[in-house]
Formats: structure tokens, sequence, C-alpha cells
């Protein structure tokens, strides 16, 4: 049996056994049905590891090159209101292991210009989203409370690290609604994970991510079988299984894992077949390959991962996550170097952001599919060495864009530094709370039986986006 390729039926045995536990010991909700009306179908979640500086990308604050050098205890900013205790604080002055200030106000890296007719100013490290800015709604308020790359799994699940662990936001979305095609999973991940490598934790491994890699020879693993065969000798050994797998259950009848199990086949069948096809471009036009990028060989790799991402929100993939930034705590961490670093990730992800988002509209699937750019954390506006900046979970931007989300509107802020969120300050599940707002979910009411959560893990709407 190893030789047929069946392995690969594990990964659809998880949706298989999902949806036979619809209806039986889940609660009311999930059922396959939104609460109420939804917006949008489909989420394509764009995350950039490693902590993005919010200074050198969305939110930019020119005062950082009038006092750049001198202490951030020393400028009329001394004072910032702490998101999370809401109260002015005196920021903490650190030094490093030579006894020198790290928060000497470091300048910004690059410049800002307006875009679009809002006028919205984006880094020129990105100027195809600044093309596209009349789209996004950018969140400048985004706060947390890991301040290490463990926020890559408080972001997506609301809890720190240390807390345990606690289902994401694509398994959520994968648990409380129904499938919308029976060929492909409802939740993929494209990228590297190095943290949470599970998705579904308490709310069972059905619920987890399906990884995939952009190789139309090898998508993912186990969909190829290990000897070459035809396609009526691949389908003639899954009838053999399914056979063998039903005489099984005339033994054992009430077993729904074995139901589950042999309804997996099928579904195998078809994803071994539809996964290669989409992530197979040849039949898309030149036009359209320009657009994500995959001309050249700085975004070809992002671009063709987004282009996937369209190809599987045409048929019906719930949630489509990719991940950018390669190493344990991500690329986009730049404790030195950050303007040879931010510039060079930036170029990789710009112009294929861009041209999924024009993409979308242009086939009509914008106003039903959500794309979300978000990152564990900011920067901070002091310098680390002489050419970096550190961690800063106080205050850093994340931007939506489709499925009902407002376009050319920038909601909250941070103080004129960047150093905390002042203004409507929002925790990251709030982001969480939008998202399954527009897909029809109320987050207030996505729980699973036995398990208490917190109000701020729900998170709130954040309506003024919407």
């Amino acid at each position: 049996m190893s030789h047929t390729g069946l392995g690969f039926a594990g990964v659809a045995l998880q949706a298989m056994l999902q949806r036979e536990a619809r209806g039986t010991e889940l609660p009311e909700f999930p059922d396959g049905k939104a609460h109420f009306r939804p917006r949008a179908k489909s989420v394509i979640w764009l995350f950039m590891r490693g902590g993005v500086s919010h200074m050198e990308s969305f939110d930019p604050k020119p005062l950082l090159n009038k006092y750049a050098g001198q202490s951030i205890a020393d400028t009329p900013y001394k004072h910032v209101l702490d998101p999370e205790r809401r109260k002015k604080v005196r920021v903490v002055v650190v030094n490093d292991a030579n006894g020198q200030q790290r928060n000497k106000v470091y300048p910004l890296q690059i410049g800002f210009r307006k875009g679009g007719q809002s006028g919205i100013e984006v880094s020129d490290w990105f100027p195809h989203l600044r093309d596209s800015v009349d789209d996004l709604a950018i969140v400048r308020s985004m706060w947390t409370t890991d301040d290490n790359h463990g926020a890559q799994v408080q972001f997506h699940s609301g809890k720190h690290m240390l807390d345990g662990r606690h289902p994401t936001i694509g398994a959520w979305v994968n648990y409380g609604l129904g499938s919308l095609n029976d060929n492909l999973p409802q939740f993929i991940n494209i990228g590297p994970r190095f943290f949470d490598l599970k998705d579904g934790h308490y709310l069972g491994p059905a619920y987890d991510a399906v990884n995939l890699k952009i190789d139309p020879k090898n998508p993912l693993a186990f969909a190829r079988p290990e000897i070459p065969m035809s396609e009526m000798e691949q389908a003639a050994r899954f009838s053999l299984a399914g056979k063998l797998n039903r005489l099984s259950a005339l033994r054992y009848p009430d077993d729904p894992t074995l139901a589950a199990r042999i309804k997996s086949y099928e579904l195998a069948f078809h994803m071994q077949k539809d996964v290669p096809d989409v992530v197979n471009f040849d039949r898309e036009s030149e036009a359209t390959k320009k657009m994500y990028g995959l001309d050249h060989e700085v975004t070809r790799p992002f671009g063709q991962q987004l282009l996937a991402a369209r190809r599987f929100t045409e048929r019906g993939v719930r949630f489509i996550q990719i991940m950018h930034g390669d190493g344990a705590a991500g690329a986009w961490d730049s404790h030195s170097k950050l303007r040879e670093n931010h510039s060079k990730l930036a170029a990789q992800v710009d112009k294929p952001i861009a041209g999924l988002i024009a993409d979308l509209k242009q086939r009509g699937l914008f106003e039903e599919t959500i794309v979300v750019f978000a990152t564990e954390f900011g920067r901070t506006p002091g310098s680390q060495g002489a050419d970096g900046r550190d961690h800063h979970p106080y205050g850093f931007s994340v931007w939506m864009a489709g499925g009902g989300i407002k376009g050319g509107v920038v909601h909250g802020s941070t103080d004129e530094l960047g150093f905390h969120a002042v203004e409507h300050p929002h925790y990251v599940t709030d982001i969480h709370a939008t998202l399954l707002r527009q897909l029809g979910m109320d987050s207030h009411r996505l729980e699973y039986p036995g398990r208490k959560r917190l109000e701020v893990d729900f998170g709130e709407v954040i309506r003024e986006i919407v």
C-alpha cells in the first residue's frame, strides 16, 4: 500500500473526520452555516515573519529624523500611553552590554509619499502597494504582549506561547464554516513555520493546515505514487482499497472513524489530481504572470505563491495562509542592517501583493476575498547597534483589504515617534474578530465545549474599517 500514494489519504482523512464530527459532539455551531449573512467567503493571510518596521512601511514618523541620535528620554515624547494599562508611562531607557543607551532615536531609513486619491503615505519600499492604497484599510495601532518571536504564535492564536497551545485563526475559520468544495482542503499553509506548527490543537488535527509548496511536480508530500503508474492503475488501486475498507465496515458498522477513512480515499484521489493542477500556471496568460512578478527572479517565488492563492480561492479554499521570511525568527528580523534587509524583502513582496489585489478585482473575487498583511510586531523607534531596530510589541501596523473592508482608510495611530499605540489601540484578536465577522461568524459564539476563553481571546470587531 505504501507504493500506491495512499499515505496522502491521511491528509484527506482529517477533512473527512471534520465533516463526520459536525452535528455530533460539536456544539450548536459550527454546522457549516454562518451566524449572519457573510460579506466574504475566503481569506488570503499574508504574514511577514520576523517583525516588519511599521515606521518604514505604513506608519511614517518624520520626527525620528528630527531627534535622531538623541535618547528618547530626552525628547518631548519621553512619556507615552501604554495601551495595556491605558495610562501614560515613562519610556524605559535600556542600556546594552557596553552601557550605551539602546533607546537613541534612529532616523527613518526610507522616504514616504502619498498614494491614491486617499493620499495615505506609504514607504518608498512599497511603491506598488502605495498605488493600491485606496483598496487598503491600514490599522496603525496594533499591540501585543510577547516581545520575542513567539509573538507569531500570539498573533495567530491570541495567546502567549507560555499559555499553552490554542487554535489559530485559520483553524477557527476551518472549524466554523462548511466546505466550499469536495476536492481540496479548506485550510492551506504555504511557506516556513517554526512556531506553532499545528493549528487545531484542542479542536483536533482535522483543523490543522495542509502544508503545500508551489511545485507542480510535487506540491504536497505523499501526493504522488512512489512508483510510476497510470491514472487507470491508480484508480483501480483506490477502488480496491475502498472495497477492502467496506468489508471492514461490515464488521464495524458503528465506527465513524472508519467511515470517514473510507470517504477519505475518494477525496484523496481528487486532491492528487486537483492540487497539482492548481499550482500549474501554464494556462495563465503572460499578462497575469507579469502582474504577479513571475517575469523577475526577485518577485517570482512569492508571486507564484500568491497566484496559487488566487487559484485556490477560485476553487473554494476558505483560508490560504502564506508565510514570508525564512529562518527560525523570520527574515524580517532586522537587529542590524535594517535598510539592506527591509529593502530586499519588500522588493520580494510588494509587486506580487499589489498584483494579487488587482487580479482579484478584475476577476470579481475582491469583494468576497479578504487579504490580510500582518507581522508579529513592529520595530523600535530607537536604534539597536549601529543600523538596526529591536522587537517592538507596543505599537505596529497591519492592513486588510477586500471582502467588505473599507478601502483608502487609516484607523488608529501610534505616538509621534511610533513607540506606543495611542489612538484606538487594538490587540491582535481584534483582527481575528473582524475577519470572522466578514465571514459571517460572531467570534463570541465560536467556542469549543469544555474550554473557557477570556474576553480578550474573542477580540472585538474593528467596526470603523468595515
